[in-house]
Formats: C-alpha cells, structure tokens, sequence
C-alpha cells in the first residue's frame, strides 16, 4: 500500500477577538481566574448569522487545496469533525461541498462526531481511503463555533470561558517517498463517564428519567406516555441544562493520563522514542493539561506548540490550526516527526505520527 500525507493545510479564524476583561462584563469572573486555571487571554467569535462552522471550514479549505496545488473540484472525498454543525441534520460535510461550489462531482461525504479528537480520528479516516487507492485527495476538516451556543451567564462561566470558534483543514493524498507521510494512527474511546463532558439536551433520552452512572437524574422529561414533546422542554431551557456541561477536575486527571499513553503508543509501534519528536501539536483543551504532558514526556518548549493562549479551545480544529500555526512559523520542516495527540468528550483519544 501506498502512504498518505498531508499535502496542504490551511486554517481560518472570525476576526472578533474576545478577551477575558470583556467576558467579565456578562459573569462573575476575572482576567487572572482565566489565566490562571486555563492559560487563555482571548479567543475568537463568529459573526452571527454570516459566519457558520461549515463557512469557516470552506476559508480555510480553500487555502488548504492551495497549499496542495489543487483546485476544490480535485477532492475527491470530504471528511468533516464538529460538534457544533451549522444544523442538528444534515451534517456539515454537504454543506462544505456546497460552499466550495462542488455539488456537481457528487463526492462523498462523512461527518464525524469524535468531539477534541474529531480531527485526529477523521485524519485516520483519510489516511486509510489513500493508503488502500480509494481517492487521492481526501479533504479532511474540524471546525467549531462554540460561540452560538455557550451560556454567557455566570451559570456557565466554568465552560463558556475555554472555548472559541474556528476551523482547521488539510488535504490528503498519496505520497511515494518511502520516508514521508503519515507513519501511524491510535484511535481509542471509552464511553464509561460519557456525561462528566456532554452536551445533554435536546436528545433522545427516551424517558422521563436518564440513567446517569446509577443514579436517576431527571431532566424535565414528560411522562413516557406523552410522544412528541420530549426533545425539549420548558424545564431544559429554565434549568440551563441544554448548555454542554464539564467536570473540570475529572477530564484533567483522565487527560494526562491518556496523552503520554497514546503518545508512547504510536512511538512503539514506529520504532521511534519521545526524543525523537520534532514537534508536538496536543489538542489545546488547556494550557495546564499541555504543560503536564510536556513534563511527564521529557520534551523542551520548542518541541510543543500552543496556541490556546490566542484561540481557546476550538475542538476539532485545536489540532489543526496549531499545526497550521507552527508549520506557518517554520516550526515544522521537511523530514521533521510531528505527533499530534488529542483527548476529549466520549471520552475519546488518539494521535497520529507524521513524518514531515
């Protein structure tokens, strides 16, 4: 079989920066509460009802086809990670096709719901569609615009602080220098605490009680007998309770723990050891997760790109943008290992080797 790399990436950012002072204005929080428990001084917001997450990730798709030498009629298939899609259904990856002006090739199309991972797991997909002939030019893209949907009350400010919106692509084709490309992928889930980071509501519980780790947690469903009135209710929308919702300190602790693991994964299986590493891209979910792996690792400030300082945590495109980021900055260069590594809501984890 053939190996795959990446060919050319892009990314794209609203040009709304939000700081941390201006988020004080609507919740009890402070600049150095922020800082200091997240890393973040800003982040990005979209411009609402002009910019969506499928728009987003059509800008930097466009500047990933370009990287590449391809115009967008050359993708072959599309591949698209988001937890915060333009619709409930239809998925985003149609709606990029469209934006890319792309309907008439009928390629095909695959949303992913794999949360901080997402652009990890859907690099994985990709990579398999090339190495086996399928396509040679896979559009792989996360995007997210969290800012639709956070809740800017104090009520929410655990959660509405980290994240901002963005989008990160890249092209995936074929490559036959036997040194170069894609080395491997580790994809895991474990679904046992799946609601200590969830977005609960609307849903399809099916019940007037959701079993939740054993306990019985009652969302405000009618009776089981009343059909028709159960996606939401007028007790979700009292009780905020169709706001995702995190355990802080239960993510962080399974977060460093399944960072170094994937990471040792991934270099065993290629032969390869942590100083070996040119680059490593982590998913930006918080700068102190980011400084914790680099410690348990061994690896230097220049051998880590973070970017969460700028961004927040934009999800599906953490990984991308900052690997955008670095390469933009010379950081990557040609022959260069670079590990990309992300954990988040399911829980799901994963990391890919790529040999620059």
């Amino acid at each position: 079989m053939k190996r795959s790399k990446i060919a050319g990436i892009g990314y794209y950012v609203p040009e709304r920066i939000v700081t941390n002072d201006e988020l004080t204005k609507v919740m009890d929080t402070t600049d150095e509460w922020i800082q200091e428990r997240t890393g973040i001084r800003e982040r990005h917001y979209g411009v609402k009802h002009e910019e969506t997450t499928s728009s987003m990730a059509a800008a930097a798709a466009r500047i990933a086809c370009e990287r590449a030498g391809i115009a967008p009629e050359e993708i072959d298939f599309i591949v698209f990670a988001t937890l915060s899609p333009d619709y409930y259904f239809p998925g985003c990856g149609v709606l990029v096709q469209r934006e890319l002006g792309i309907t008439h090739k009928e390629v095909g199309a695959l949303d992913i719901r794999n949360q901080c991972s997402g652009f990890i797991y859907a690099l994985s997909i990709a990579d398999q569609f090339v190495k086996t002939g399928m396509y040679k030019n896979v559009l792989v893209v996360g995007s997210e615009m969290h800012s639709m949907g956070l809740d800017f009350s104090t009520r929410g400010r655990n959660v509405t602080v980290i994240f901002g919106d963005g989008a990160g692509a890249a092209i995936i084709q074929p490559t036959d220098e036997p040194e170069q490309g894609i080395l491997t992928t580790k994809l895991h889930s474990d679904g046992t605490y799946a609601e200590k980071l969830a977005f609960i509501n609307p849903g399809a519980h099916g019940g007037y009680h959701f079993k939740k780790l054993g306990e019985q947690v009652d969302f405000g469903y009618p009776p089981p007998d009343t059909y028709g009135e159960i996606f939401i209710t007028p007790k979700m929308i009292s009780d905020g309770n169709y706001y995702p919702n995190m355990e802080g300190q239960f993510v962080f602790k399974l977060a460093v723990q399944k960072f170094p693991e994937v990471i040792h994964e991934a270099l065993n299986e290629a032969g390869l050891k942590t100083s070996d590493i040119n680059m490593l891209i982590p998913h930006q979910a918080n700068l102190r997760i980011s400084q914790f792996v680099q410690r348990i690792l061994g690896l230097r400030d220049d051998q880590v790109w973070n970017n969460i300082q700028r961004y927040g945590n934009t999800t599906a495109a953490s990984v991308p943008i900052a690997l955008c980021e670095a390469w933009e900055a010379g950081k990557i260069k040609e022959g260069d290992l670079v590990c990309l590594a992300a954990f988040g809501s399911g829980f799901t984890w994963g990391s890919a080797l790529i040999r620059w």
